[in-house]
């Protein structure tokens, strides 16, 4: 400021101090104006381009139990029922996100946020009276959090799941109120969803994903609750699915129920819905015992409401009772506790009721599953 204070008694402007602010001002701005100039003059550097979801590409094992990164969004998804040894039943999740950012992937720091790694878990136990869950979110990096290629293996800090070589699952959570210390071995073949692991999620054909399930995992393990460990046996579901345009624009959220029945068949279902509660897109398929499959187009597909919950801490209403029809069967998840919602703001921004089910087939008892609601607070978005 010295300087231009100096200069400006020797340019021939006017001398009043009111003259030489002015100037002095008009300096400043042009200055600035240089200095914009010429970082807008510096190529702009578009998004980084993430891989289209295509009907085309066949999935191969080991590799794509392992992240993919050059797709947008992936998720690998635990859900199931444990029992404890006095016969109590309790319903457990464990999700781990892994969201590929739009930052510069050419840049060579370590720091930069290129892959975001988020975690949530829960644990249903009706005595509580409410779900308890747990949440967290760093960006990929120096060994603390990551999504490994080529096999599953997530990190984020002291909460990992890997697959080991023979095919079992070993997983660690340490939240907050409980820690899940569980082994999940698998019992039957993998499940590619849709069309060889191509699954439809709206009227457009890049709005898919690429999605297998291995259901009736068989459970083994320890969990700490109420600072005691309990041994638990069970079954579960796991979910592994990766997209870069899962939803359409006019989508607000889903409803979608995995369940392991008795006889040793697995049923998948799923809507879209819209924001004015129509349905986007709908879809189920049931797989028997023998490995048979039998799929349900949109057309097949309803879901029905019997009976809502409204959330005293979100204000939302859930039908946690619903109905589902695929072709002439008739579909019942009832649920093990009405608040199974999960507030997860804090990392995904969104919330949702994620819970653990019952399931009538035909009005007799057919097995059990978890069911899962988005976007009943707020329209969801990936």
């Amino acid at each position: 400021m010295q300087f231009f204070k100096h200069h400006l008694g020797h340019i021939g402007c006017p001398r009043s101090d009111e003259h030489r602010v002015m100037l002095f001002e008009r300096m400043i701005f042009f200055s600035l104006y240089l200095v914009a100039a010429c970082a807008f003059a510096e190529p702009l550097r578009l998004p980084p381009q993430f891989s289209p979801v295509t009907p085309d590409l066949e999935l191969t094992f080991p590799h794509d139990f392992g992240a993919h990164p050059g797709f947008r969004t992936e998720w690998w998804y635990v859900t199931g029922w444990l029992e404890t040894p006095d016969k109590k039943p309790l319903g457990f999740q464990i999700t781990f996100f892994r969201i590929a950012t739009v930052s510069d992937r050419a840049n060579p720091s370590r720091f930069a946020p290129k892959q975001l790694i988020i975690a949530h878990a829960a644990l249903s136990d009706p005595d509580v009276g409410k779900l308890l869950h747990d949440q967290k979110s760093a960006r990929e990096g120096f060994g603390l959090a990551y999504a490994k290629e080529g096999n599953t293996n997530i990190k984020l800090n002291d909460w990992h799941m890997i697959r080991e070589e023979n095919g079992h699952y070993q997983t660690i959570i340490k939240a907050h109120d409980f820690t899940f210390h569980l082994s999940l071995i698998p019992s039957q073949p993998l499940m590619l969803q849709g069309n060889n692991g191509f699954s439809r999620k709206g009227p457009r054909p890049e709005q898919a994903s690429y999605y297998y399930s291995e259901p009736h995992l068989q459970v083994t393990g320890t969990i700490i609750h109420h600072d005691k460990p309990i041994t638990v046996i069970g079954t579960a579901w796991l979910d592994h699915e990766w997209s870069t345009a899962y939803l359409d624009p006019s989508a607000e959220g889903w409803d979608w129920v995995g369940a392991n029945l008795d006889d040793g068949s697995t049923l998948m279902a799923f809507r879209i819905r819209s924001k004015n509660d129509d349905e986007v897109w709908a879809y189920a398929v049931l797989r028997d015992a023998s490995g048979r499959i039998t799929q349900f187009t949109p057309e097949q597909v309803r879901f029905d409401p019997k009976r809502t919950w409204r959330s005293p801490r979100t204000g939302a209403t859930y039908p946690v009772s619903m109905r589902i029809q695929t072709g002439s069967t008739e579909w019942l998840l009832t649920p093990l506790q009405d608040d199974q919602e999960l507030d997860s703001r804090q990392s995904v921004g969104a919330v949702y009721w994620e819970g653990a089910v019952t399931i009538t087939r035909d009005g007799k008892p057919a097995g059990r599953g978890y069911f899962e609601m988005t976007g009943y607070v707020k329209p969801l978005k990936l």
